[in-house]
């Protein structure tokens, strides 16, 4: 059996696992848009419920993330990080043999499922390999890197794997990587678990927070197809209030909450985790209307698209490094701050596509500059959100912030999806559903789209001046050079 000092020695290793781990949850969510077509005719899909490829997973993510943190202090952070391996190569298997619509949908869940237990657990074990400073930031910024350019990746990746080897394949990809992950992580990662805690799972409490984040999902990613004002919507969302306040009451009189609402005390971690929402809100739908955008308007393949995206992974990969090494010497602060501008400008700059645009004329420039911007705000908001945390509550800290950005991409998506719909639907009305308004239709939706992002974007650099310490963010500049001088005098 391996000592702890021999897995610190190998942590980077273990690094490099883990974010291959994320990065299989995080293309998750994407690969399957480009091959939905293909999907749709091999399993005779209606166009109502496919969708519901997508959403099928986003739910269960979004639901299960909490509970999933909680479990890994609780249970053990590597134990509970192998269980979601296992459920995502045997859902991923399922999902590329299913022959139903039903099935299909059913083994997307379950993905969801296993990607909610991996994501809070991984990260949790990133935050206790690596202790707080320098090295933890450039952890966190190779962590921010893989959950920034995941999603650019699965795009180009699923017109590759849908054209050459079939929409089945979208699926079966996460299978090895599962399995290889599986098989190294006894040897990469200690277990650990928070000491001296009873291990009592607030059963009323996970099921009414779990129950409670669900049906909020459902009742946004479903908005745009039942309608905002109708009874669905509303109805949904009144439900999943009630969920919470009941959650909310049940922990206050737990004496082993699921959530300790003390955590709630550290003002970074609360701001971090409202400005994340707000980062995934603005960002995740970005992703969204760039591929309608070159596939509807500009007439783009499934490939061309995809390929399209490269210079903005890239852009977010070397981001990600640079933010790291920032935190490290100016704090985490200034460079959320300057993240969230660089998204906005962006996002502003995308506002101003056009029918006969073109890929240098109008998405290298706002892409590059956004990607900046989410390169720098994923590893920051990660960064203030666990620091200061006590390593008993690593994984609840995680799962919170893998929450806040979660609900923020369901909420940003299905807002501004309304609004594209709404302005697209308006022009074509006016224009008596003349076919040839059809171009210029889309690309106001999507210039309405862009910039109500932007807005979104501008709110959280308002809120990270305003949530965000500064003295924490001084703090953690201070803490890291205390690691670095202490280390200097380590034989």
């Amino acid at each position: 059996m391996k000592t702890n000092e021999q897995y610190l020695e190998r942590r980077w290793q273990a690094l490099a696992l883990l974010c291959m781990a994320q990065f299989v949850v995080v293309l998750d969510a994407s690969i399957v848009n480009v091959a939905l077509p293909s999907i749709g005719d091999g399993l005779g899909f209606s166009q109502e419920n496919l969708p519901w490829v997508v959403n099928a997973y986003v739910l269960t993510f979004g639901g299960f993330l909490l509970l999933g943190g909680r479990m890994a202090d609780l249970l053990g952070r590597r134990r509970v990080f192998f269980a979601g391996l296992v459920v995502v190569a045997v859902a991923s298997l399922a999902a590329g043999f299913a022959t139903t619509e039903g099935q299909l949908i059913a083994a997307r869940a379950a993905q969801g499922l296993g990607a909610a237990i991996i994501s809070p657990s991984a990260l949790s074990i990133v935050t206790t390999l690596f202790t707080d400073g320098a090295e933890r930031n450039k952890a966190l910024g190779a962590w921010g890197a893989v959950a920034g350019s995941g999603g650019a990746a699965g795009v180009l990746l699923g017109g590759i794997l849908t054209d050459g080897l079939g929409w089945e394949w979208v699926l079966w990809v996460n299978v090895p990587v599962a399995v290889i992950a599986a098989i190294l992580t006894p040897r990469l990662i200690p277990e650990s678990r928070a000491e001296g805690r009873e291990r009592n799972f607030d059963a009323a409490g996970a099921f009414t927070v779990t129950a409670g984040l669900t049906v909020l999902v459902y009742a946004l990613v479903d908005a745009t197809e039942a309608g905002w004002g109708s009874a669905q919507t509303l109805g949904l969302i009144g439900l999943s209030l009630a969920l919470f306040a009941a959650f909310v009451a049940i922990e206050l009189r737990s004496s082993a909450p699921l959530v300790p609402f003390s955590i709630f005390r550290l003002r970074t971690l609360t701001g971090a985790n409202v400005v994340g929402l707000l980062v995934g809100a603005s960002l995740f739908s970005m992703f969204f209307f760039i591929s309608l955008y070159m596939q509807q308007v500009l007439g783009y393949s499934a490939i061309k698209a995809g390929l399209s995206y490269l210079p903005l992974s890239v852009a977010i990969i070397l981001a990600a490094g640079a933010g790291s090494q920032l935190v490290t010497r100016i704090g985490f602060k200034p460079v959320l701050a300057a993240g969230l501008a660089l998204i906005a400008l962006g996002l502003a700059w995308f506002s101003q596509i056009s029918v006969g645009g073109g890929f240098t004329s109008d998405i290298l420039g706002p892409s590059l500059l956004a990607a900046v911007g989410l390169g720098f705000s994923f590893v920051t908001t990660t960064i203030a959100a666990v620091s200061g945390v006590a390593e008993r509550e690593s994984g609840l800290a995680s799962g919170l912030i893998n929450t806040s950005q979660q609900i923020g991409g369901a909420i940003g998506l299905a807002v501004l999806s309304t609004i594209a719909t709404s302005t697209t639907d308006d022009l074509l009305a006016e224009s008596g559903g003349d076919p040839a308004a059809i171009p210029n239709a889309l690309t106001e939706g999507f210039q309405a789209a862009f910039l109500g992002g932007a807005a979104i974007a501008a709110l959280g650099l308002a809120l990270t001046l305003v949530l965000i310490r500064s003295s924490d963010s001084r703090a953690h500049v201070e803490l890291g050079d205390q690691v670095q001088v202490a280390e200097q005098f380590v034989p």
